[in-house]
């Protein structure tokens, strides 16, 4: 039975990332491997991201216009988590909003040009007013 899952992301400076995974998105730095370190991980609330050392891939140029995300984050309160990272000055791409998918959400693109959602499920917002999306935009099923 799978109970957790933990993404590896690949980043070109594991140490500024560590840092703005710290000071911006709240994560503590949990184990890193060699000296100077070239893979790491960070947690917070229980869950866990990992990052190596490397060249990413060839970023999509769509990446953004299309809101192509590189993680989905569950969260229990959107509101709150939003307004933490407003104060942290956090670089979101799309602000908090209701969805027609019945989810509170907003993006974020981290320190190395990632795209982080984070989003409530909630029954309540069934009757919100649903996200404004682009015309290139692919709701979930």
């Amino acid at each position: 039975m799978i109970r957790q899952i933990a993404p590896q992301f690949f980043t070109t400076d594991l140490q500024a990332t560590l840092t703005y995974y710290r000071d911006k998105l709240g994560f503590e730095c949990v184990s890193t491997w060699h000296d100077p370190p070239v893979y790491a991980i960070v947690t917070r609330d229980a869950h866990r991201i990992h990052f190596r050392s490397a060249e990413p891939p060839v970023a999509n140029p769509d990446k953004y216009d299309d809101e192509l995300l590189d993680a989905y984050l569950f969260v229990d309160d959107a509101d709150a988590l939003f307004g933490e990272y407003k104060s942290r000055g956090v670089e979101f791409t799309r602000g908090l909003a209701n969805t027609a998918w019945h989810s509170r959400e907003f993006v974020v693109k981290d320190c190395d040009g990632r795209l982080l959602a984070f989003g409530a499920h909630s029954e309540s917002q069934a009757s919100a007013p649903p996200l404004e999306r682009s015309a290139t935009a692919i709701d979930p099923p």
